[in-house]
């Protein structure tokens, strides 16, 4: 039962990134859900365990990092597309 509460709410931290930003995830739900979890680990490196946990992901830290993973794959896949 964690495992699915650990990926609503990565799914949730991913989407949230992507409203934030204005920019969509590629991928669809499932991309939500990578950004999600990538973007709480990267804010769990670089900013630590601050903020209210849930579902064993501190939300600010993971919010913060999503966004930057959403930024990050964004201006790769644009990137990707001006070049073919």
């Amino acid at each position: 039962m964690s495992l699915l509460w650990a990926l609503i709410i990565g799914g949730i931290i991913g989407w949230l990134a992507g409203l934030l930003t204005g920019r969509d995830v590629p991928g669809g739900i499932i991309g939500n859900i990578i950004a999600g979890f990538v973007g709480a680990w990267l804010g769990g490196l670089l900013l630590g365990d601050w903020g209210p946990m849930v579902a064993g992901f501190a939300i600010i830290p993971a919010i913060i990092g999503a966004i930057v993973v959403v930024l990050i794959v964004s201006w790769i896949m644009r990137s990707m597309r001006s070049r073919a």
